[in-house]
């Protein structure tokens, strides 16, 4: 029985305890409920056990549903990457490579890679997006971008492959001339409290209405990083910034690190991957500029 198993079942299954009801799969997979509620019967019927339990409003997985939900993606994965693979030894050049970057990641080294992705690729025009947060990943799942560069993003939707790239040193910085600038030792989170924190604007429905790394009650809201960097500067706020972008800020002293309970003396290291869809990897262009930003690791994690 165990033979008549298809990974079209399989997805059923996935896609119905990811998204917590039937009816919600069959919207994903633009299939009827019913047939979603049949393609996992059969799937019950072929393993001989019950993957969920429909007792209830919604169903829910029992025991041994969780446990082969495990199983079941790692299936799934191995499939997706013998079709990246496959796609890698088969496709052409693509036409063109669209990327999305998160702004944290520093552009020298993007544009130390497209320089050299020149070279290599004179034919395939590079477009590139810069977002924050979720809206890094977003032209990815609608297929605007082969792939994205995006820092962590909790509960990454289904569907997608991350590759670890490098991290970014993240400080938190504020004027010279900032009140917070003379405070002697650790800054208590009462005191940051007191003062505006500058924060970037989230465009992402993937992360709205969560805040990362968020420790002020009165925030002022900044559409990019080149903003937030000038605000600074004017000591109109605190707030967090990769090291490499106030590099020669601190050394100027027009700009101070901050010392701030539960933060990392040196700022807290943001990890950086390259997201793409398991369904559709990028093709030899974008391996190869994956593969070449792995290079700058040395000069990006310092």
């Amino acid at each position: 029985m165990l033979d008549r198993i298809s990974l079209d079942q399989v997805r059923t299954f996935m896609a119905a305890a990811d998204e917590g009801s039937f009816s919600a799969a069959g919207r994903r997979l633009s299939r009827t409920q019913s047939a979603v509620s049949e393609a996992i019967g059969a799937l019950e019927m072929h393993l001989g056990v019950t993957l969920f339990d429909r007792s209830g409003r919604f169903p829910r997985l029992t025991s041994e549903g969780v446990v082969l939900l495990a199983d079941a993606r790692q299936v799934l994965s191995s499939v997706d990457g013998m079709k990246a693979r496959a796609k890698g030894m088969t496709a052409g050049i693509e036409p063109e490579l669209a990327v999305v970057i998160e702004a944290l990641f520093p552009i020298e080294a993007l544009a130390s890679a497209a320089r050299d992705f020149r070279l290599h690729f004179p034919m395939t025009p590079l477009r590139l997006y810069v977002e924050v947060l979720g809206a890094a990943v977003e032209p990815v799942l609608d297929g605007m971008a082969s792939f994205g560069i995006a820092s962590f993003v909790p509960e990454l939707p289904p569907g997608l492959v991350t590759e670890y790239l490098a991290s970014v040193r993240v400080l938190m910085v504020a004027a010279a001339s900032h009140p917070l600038a003379a405070w002697q030792g650790i800054i208590p989170k009462e005191e940051l409290a007191r003062h505006v924190q500058l924060v970037l604007t989230d465009r992402s429905k993937l992360t709205q209405g969560r805040e990362f790394a968020v420790m002020s009650t009165s925030t002022w809201r900044l559409a990019d990083l080149f903003a937030k960097h000038a605000f600074l500067l004017n000591g109109l706020g605190w707030g967090g910034m990769p090291r490499h972008t106030v590099e020669a800020d601190l050394k100027a002293g027009r700009l101070v690190e901050l010392e701030i309970e539960d933060v990392p003396a040196g700022g807290m290291a943001l990890a950086m991957s390259a997201v793409y869809r398991a369904a559709d990897p990028p093709g030899p262009a974008g391996r190869w500029m994956i593969e070449r930003l792995k290079g700058c690791r040395d000069n990006v994690n310092k």
